[in-house]
């Protein structure tokens, strides 16, 4: 059966509600195309911005980096555009990656899933970026601890996460467990801000920064 096309402004609430990873890469395919249009004339997204300004305060230029979660390559243009030139991609969507390869900004791009074992050596990367998919219905917090694995010793994972979910889902007790256990070290977070203030203005964000040990 045909599935109803869902209107502008409800498809974010389309994909949080997905019941599975088959679920939520359908709905992505299907979305890939007017994604940036969406979230930035609809929502007014902002996050991408507000996670990079955090991410050069401690990465350098030259860095290895990894955008997990990459999308269509919102975080890459931003990263390229402040002078980071060595990025690879990963997403669970290829419809969304191809979208991603168009901007010009990855050398590499890799259909992969958050929240399963990555393919990628550890310690692979200088520093990880992820922004937007640890959230409602997309990777949990158990994605963390590979983003902890495939980034050396002293590289950075800067991640955006919704005020509410870091408290209702899991994500407080894994980032202290991971904290406690001398895994990584936190280094900041940002005051609480609205990612989507258009279409969301009632939810708020923050962004994590975290050495690895």
């Amino acid at each position: 059966m045909t599935q109803k096309p869902v209107e502008h402004a409800n498809r974010i609430r389309w994909v949080y509600a997905s019941q599975d990873n088959t679920d939520l890469t359908e709905r992505y395919e299907d979305w890939a195309k007017e994604y940036d249009r969406d979230l930035i004339e609809q929502f007014g997204y902002v996050g991408p911005r507000v996670a990079t300004e955090q991410f050069q305060l401690y990465v350098p230029k030259n860095g290895k980096v990894l955008d997990a979660g990459a999308g269509t390559g919102m975080v890459g243009q931003e990263l390229y555009r402040l002078g980071y030139h060595d990025i690879e991609a990963i997403d669970i969507s290829r419809a969304m990656l191809d979208e991603a390869r168009r901007k010009n900004v990855y050398g590499k791009l890799h259909e992969m899933v958050m929240g399963e074992k990555l393919d990628f050596p550890t310690n692979h990367f200088d520093a990880t970026i992820c922004v937007g998919t640890l959230t409602v219905g997309h990777a949990g917090p158990e994605a963390l601890e590979e983003l902890v694995r495939v980034t050396r010793p002293g590289g950075h994972i800067v991640f955006m996460l919704r005020a509410d979910l870091y408290l209702s889902d899991g994500f407080r007790e894994k980032q202290d467990d991971l904290e406690f256990s001398e895994i990584w070290w936190p280094v900041s977070v940002t005051d609480r801000f609205q990612a989507l203030p258009i279409g969301e203005p009632d939810l708020y964000h923050q962004v994590w920064t975290y050495m690895v040990t």
